[in-house]
């Protein structure tokens, strides 16, 4: 599988996301996604601390064992977990990362990412733990999620010169939200920033599952009350013209949804989440389609212009 760069990490351009280790799969179910996605060429594993109150984590380091030098490991902080263990104060920045690596059974993680924005705290004190972080060997790179362009300027003029800097943020972006090719995209290419998508397929509404006049699959995330906003009469046309211009050029919609993301330059690595093996390798398959400009300019105009 093609690789792209996270600061100095060479991440496969199709991650896994783990954020239905524990939560919608036991142990065995983990493992053998997880066996599944590194026998497809998958090396990118993301997950959280707060993913299903740490078990993700402690689930994830397991299914890799031995493998874990095989991969790229990421996760993130300071979402709550409790009313003790959340933000982005220093001194819980040094207590978060020493729990993650326990739970992760690692000796450093790959990439360490800021969950959400902590305005109670100056983004130069975190930065600072980060950095302290960094130089002791317990986390290669750090990066951030979920931060307007705003705040990702405002991070870089934060850090301190040789000190560590975000190289990444991971945003919701998908063909039915992109909202981030308004301002922070560009901004990702100004400062050098990767760009990780999550929700890529917009809680499967783009798999090609979800069809006008079809009753959802029972068990699926938008049958079970989630995310209901996304099965309006425009989403569903979008999906309907953009299956049909999949098949027409040999592809899935799944297919597209992926390699769509992956023509913008600054993203990284595409970060889908997986609840069986299938799943997994069909994800790992799926961002091999090189679209071309006037294709790329036909899936814009489907998308702005439904009707």
């Amino acid at each position: 599988m093609e690789k792209r760069h996270i600061g100095s990490l060479k991440v496969s351009v199709v991650g896994l996301g783990c954020n239905n280790f524990g939560r919608r799969l036991d142990f065995d179910a983990t493992k053998a996604v997880v066996d599944a996605a590194l026998e497809a060429g998958i090396t990118f594993f993301d997950t959280a601390d707060t993913y299903d109150g740490t078990r993700s984590e402690e689930y994830l380091g397991r299914a890799l064992g031995r493998r874990r030098e095989d991969v790229v490991l990421a996760t993130k902080f300071g979402s709550r977990i409790d009313e003790q263990r959340r933000g982005a104060r220093p001194e819980y920045v040094r207590k978060a990362v020493e729990d993650s690596l326990l739970r992760l059974g690692t000796d450093r993680i790959d990439l360490y990412q800021l969950h959400t924005p902590d305005p109670s705290v100056p983004i130069e004190e975190t930065l600072g733990a980060l950095d302290e972080l960094v130089k002791a060997g317990k986390v290669r790179e750090i990066g951030c999620s979920n931060f307007s362009a705003d705040r990702l300027r405002e991070a870089e003029e934060a850090a301190h010169e040789g000190a560590a800097r975000f190289v990444s943020v991971q945003n919701e972006y998908s063909l039915l939200h992109r909202e981030p090719e308004g301002d922070v995209l560009p901004e990702c290419e100004r400062l050098g920033i990767a760009f990780i998508p999550y929700f890529p397929l917009a809680n499967g509404l783009l798999t090609g599952k979800y069809r006008r006049g079809q009753d959802a699959p029972t068990g699926s995330r938008l049958n079970s009350g989630r995310s209901e906003r996304l099965l309006t009469e425009r989403n569903l046309d979008i999906v309907e013209r953009l299956i049909e211009f999949s098949q027409r050029q040999g592809h899935t919609i799944l297919e597209l949804a992926f390699s769509w993301l992956l023509a913008r330059p600054a993203v990284a690595s595409v970060i889908a989440g997986a609840t069986s093996p299938e799943q997994a390798r069909s994800n790992a398959a799926a961002a091999g389609w090189k679209l071309t400009d006037e294709e790329l300019a036909e899936i814009t105009s489907v998308v702005t212009n439904p009707g």
